[in-house]
């Protein structure tokens, strides 16, 4: 007889690419699903998953978090996988080598960061390689508002090259902290890409309501460039870049979709977005006719602070342009239009959910990666870092019945997966509850699955994850925190020797 290391006994078993919804058992060995069905055997340890569902974790493409506490809050969120593709990371093997001496909570990745090699080949700054360091170097705007060189051009797409022979899932564009690129540099890296197979993770290039420099605007320059070049061309958030034009930037995808090219979205379930606030737009000096909003939609995440004209705004950027900030672009708590608007991102056909989960940072403004649970009572981040899955399922899935249980659950687990997999065969055993595939595992009591953060309580850990196996390790038992343990393995890319 079998002998197993784990069992999951008679619970609602949901796997996404089989369309399979029965009760069964999951047994799991030596980190992986060995079998799935009535299983036979003994265990070390048995879960009696009566009356839960159990799924696939939760697979996230784009969270700037990438810490001890981040992992922590992403785990009480059902996400066994946390990735950082949007801004991404360079010198990546340096990256990866970082996340291994600290010890991982969820399974971890990125992406090559162009921003990042536009920064070390245009400044001469020295900068963090994450989202507030991105903000930082905004203090020299060459790499921001100039075109490159031809050698430059030539030094950016070989550091981007680099990143990606040493195991970066893709290119990381976000396109709009840099708008003066050129768009034959932009082509260079988009056919770069499709050398690799590996996917770009853009930030459009323009976020606004008006032309010249519309969304839509942006959104026909990535769908150019995904034919032109065969990149395959993700859409990061595409709630909060297409703003209130997201029905017919919508169309245009679908359009792109449906004569073949690679396209592909993912959508966060919040129509309040967060960034740096040296980020060049906001400096526009039509920003509010171009957002749609007042200078009192940035709000300072530290000090929970509104902003109220445009020379406060500037002298933000003077002071602190890596400093945290929420962008209120919908008001999706009173405005019935503003909530049809997010519908169209977050329920588009095939998109993933992710959460552009942001770093936690205290109220004096410093970053926390610290070891304290729960959370300090000042952390703030934004509530999508805590609570972007639950909230996704308790309101579109389980209130709502918008989207069906099991499309629910693809957008949160077998469809991020997809967008990967043909450049990282690790992918392949992700996002799938199937023998073979890595046992990265929630077990969801739906009845009481819920978001508990908000703007005024964002660290406020979400309610309904019974138990969280990472690689077959609990990190989540019963409803507690397993502190002490660190099963988090990296996701990469196959790397050049």
């Amino acid at each position: 007889m079998t002998h197993y290391d784990l069992i999951i006994r008679g619970g609602r078993v949901l796997d996404p690419e089989t369309q399979l919804d029965a009760v069964a058992d999951v047994a799991i060995k030596d980190g992986a699903i060995a079998a799935v069905g009535d299983v036979a055997g003994a265990a070390d340890k048995i879960i009696d998953a009566s009356g839960l569902a159990v799924t696939p974790g939760f697979i996230d493409l784009h969270s700037h978090g990438q810490s001890l506490p981040a992992d922590r809050m992403q785990a009480f969120d059902g996400v066994t996988t946390t990735l950082e593709l949007e801004v991404g990371v360079l010198p990546v093997a340096r990256w990866y080598d970082e996340q291994a001496a600290i010890g991982r909570v969820l399974n971890y990745g990125a992406a090559s960061g162009w921003a990042f090699a536009r920064i070390a080949t245009m400044t001469t700054q020295q900068t963090a390689s994450n989202i507030g360091g991105m903000g930082e170097a905004m203090r020299d705007k060459r790499w921001v508002e100039e075109v490159a060189t031809a050698a430059e051009s030539a030094e950016i797409v070989e550091r981007v090259r680099q990143g990606l022979d040493q195991g970066g899932l893709g290119i990381a564009f976000p396109n709009a902290y840099a708008p003066g690129t050129g768009v034959k540099e932009l082509s260079e890296l988009c056919s770069l890409a499709a050398q690799y197979g590996a996917p770009t993770y853009t930030h459009i290039a323009y976020m606004s309501n008006v032309d010249p420099r519309s969304s839509v605007d942006a959104y026909t320059r990535l769908i150019g460039l995904a034919g032109s070049t065969g990149a395959h061309m993700h859409i990061c958030h595409f709630n909060s870049t297409s703003l209130q034009d997201v029905e017919r930037c919508a169309e245009l995808v679908q359009t792109a979709q449906a004569q073949g090219l690679k396209v592909t979205t993912e959508a966060y379930p919040y129509g309040t977005g967060s960034t740096v606030v040296g980020a060049d737009f906001f400096a526009d000096p039509a920003f509010c006719q171009r957002m749609g909003t007042g200078y009192d939609a940035i709000e300072m995440v530290a000090e929970r602070h509104r902003l109220g004209s445009r020379d406060e705004l500037l002298a933000r950027q003077q002071e602190d342009p890596g400093a945290l900030v929420l962008i209120h672009f919908l008001d999706v708590a009173v405005n019935q239009r503003h909530r049809d608007l997010l519908d169209v991102s977050v329920m588009f056909p095939g998109g993933a959910i992710a959460s552009d989960a942001m770093p936690w940072i205290l109220s004096n403004g410093t970053g926390y990666t610290g070891d304290a649970w729960p959370l300090p009572d000042d952390a703030v981040s934004h509530p999508r870092s805590s609570a972007t899955f639950t909230k996704f399922l308790r309101e579109w899935v389980i209130e709502r019945k918008a989207v069906p249980l099991m499309e629910g659950l693809a957008k949160c687990t077998l469809i991020p997966a997809r967008i990967l997999e043909p450049s990282t065969p690790a992918m392949r055993r992700k996002g799938r509850l199937q023998a073979g595939c890595d046992a990265d595992i929630a077990v969801l009591d739906l009845a009481t699955l819920r978001n508990r953060a908000d703007f005024l309580n964002m660290n406020r850990a979400s309610e309904g994850v019974r138990h969280l196996l990472v690689n077959g390790d609990a990190v989540i038992s019963d409803g507690a925190l397993i502190r002490d343990v660190r099963p988090g393995r990296p996701v990469r890319r196959p790397v050049l020797s």
